[in-house]
């Protein structure tokens, strides 16, 4: 696909590699038949090569429309496109970058962006914001909103681990207002084995908000604070529960190419199943049917499959496979706040099938994911990880 630049971004590095990207795209449409907004709506442009075409026009024109916008915001980014491309297009960075030159321009960001921007970063302003929140649910008219608020505040955990630790844990943001327990049991595994981890005093958000928002600068900054903290030594991992936090964290190199120590940083960074499949297990659940929601960030976005449901079976329990496993259970970060309707819509299918093959249990890798779920299931939804013993 041939894309004329407009003049006044044809000095801009960033539009160029875009470009590069764009003119791999060889128009066959194999991007739709495993996009789920596209198969929601049978539209052209809320499947990947309608968005391509639509980013195409962006570069040519540099100027935005209502039309593109609505169609990268509809976009959840869960790059199930990309393993079905023939020609590799990593449409997962056309959708970022095309969301960075329109952010770019002057515009007024909507108040819940802007809410979500401000509070969601920092997990003391997100506790105290959402404790209150909860005293307000009841009057609250968003059926979106109210759902957000579902799962009572439980109590922070304190890790503190050890100054010497070749393991360093992240507990992230969301996961560590709101489900800590999760990050807990991870360091009860690692300290059950007498392996020595640290954490970071002064953790930041990993980008990922801002990245999805189209915030570049400001996930730059957090992703800089992160890497700042840390003087990575060839024998040392960064361990991550939640895959969303780690598809980001593993690309610091990407979006920090000047900050020398990031291409180590990202390195570093293992998702949990792929640190904890070199150890064998006990069962901690009552659970014997299991299915296994594997997050688009992590069997799209780290392109890991298959680690956890080993881990699972070798432990003991029976993993059942579901229909549509690949398809997006509609959380995507800020998108079931942001994208209601569609996000329900998307939910809906996935816990069709998910109750179809009926689990004592149904496990995720990411927070997003695990509280999007657990008011629509009757079963318990939990981090895979809570499942070992």
């Amino acid at each position: 696909m041939r894309t004329m630049i407009a003049p006044t971004l044809k000095n801009e590095e960033t539009v160029q590699d875009l470009v590069a990207e764009i003119s791999k795209c060889v128009h066959c449409g194999f991007c739709n038949s495993v996009c789920p907004t596209y198969q929601l709506t049978g539209n052209e442009l809320q499947g990947p090569r309608g968005r391509i075409y639509l980013v195409k026009g962006l570069l040519e024109r540099d100027d935005t429309n209502e039309t593109l916008e609505d169609s990268l915001s509809k976009c959840l980014t869960c790059r199930a496109c990309e393993p079905a491309c023939p020609s590799g297009v990593q449409y997962g960075k056309i959708a970022e970058e095309a969301r960075f030159l329109i952010s770019n321009r002057p515009s007024r960001r909507p108040f819940i962006q802007r809410v979500l921007l401000h509070l969601v970063p920092n997990p003391t302003k997100f506790r105290k914001t959402y404790r209150v929140g909860r005293w307000f649910r009841p009057f609250i008219l968003a059926k979106s909103a109210r759902e957000a608020l579902f799962r009572k505040l439980p109590s922070p955990a304190t890790i503190t681990g050890t100054k010497e630790g070749k393991v360093i844990l992240l507990q992230g943001c969301v996961q560590r207002a709101l489900t800590p327990e999760v990050v807990a049991h991870l360091a009860a595994l690692l300290e059950t084995r007498e392996i020595p981890f640290r954490v970071l005093s002064q953790e930041r958000c990993c980008g990922s908000l801002n990245l999805h928002l189209g915030e570049k600068e400001a996930a730059q900054s957090e992703m800089k604070a992160n890497v700042s903290q840390i003087q990575i030594q060839s024998d040392e991992i960064i361990l991550s529960s939640a895959s969303g936090c780690g598809v980001t964290l593993k690309e610091y190199d990407r979006y920090l190419p000047q900050v020398t120590d990031a291409d180590s940083f990202a390195r570093a960074v293992r998702d949990i199943s792929e640190y904890l499949v070199q150890f064998e297990f006990k069962k901690a659940h009552k659970a014997e049917r299991v299915v296994f929601q594997s997050p688009c960030t992590l069997q799209h976005g780290q392109q890991i499959r298959g680690l956890v449901e080993a881990i699972l079976t070798r432990t003991g329990y029976e993993v059942i496979p579901y229909r549509d496993a690949a398809q997006c259970c509609g959380s995507a970060g800020t998108y079931s706040l942001l994208q209601p309707k569609q996000a329900r819509a998307l939910r809906d299918k996935k816990t069709s099938a998910l109750t179809d093959v009926t689990p004592d249990v149904v496990v995720t890798a990411n927070v997003g994911c695990q509280l999007f779920l657990e008011p629509a299931l009757d079963v318990p939804v939990l981090h895979w990880i809570e499942l070992l013993e």
